[in-house]
């Protein structure tokens, strides 16, 4: 899961700043358990594709712009 959103993220079918699929929604396109969907976004944040804004969800990384500490 975590490859497909890495791609999606290249060729810009999810763009800067855009939220990404909350759990639910992952766990229903890809047909996986919670956990696994929560660990993918784990390496998404670890990789610095996305961010987690407190409240608000996770959004695909903007390169133009500072990532916050």
């Amino acid at each position: 899961m975590a490859e497909v959103i890495s791609k999606r993220i290249g060729d810009e079918t999810y763009p800067p700043g855009r939220r990404v699929p909350g759990i639910v929604e992952l766990i229903a396109e890809f047909g996986i358990g919670a956990s696994t969907a929560q660990k993918a976004l784990a390496h998404l944040r670890d990789t610095g594709e996305v961010g987690t804004e407190l409240g608000l969800g996770t959004f695909i990384a903007d390169p133009r712009r500072p990532a916050r500490p």
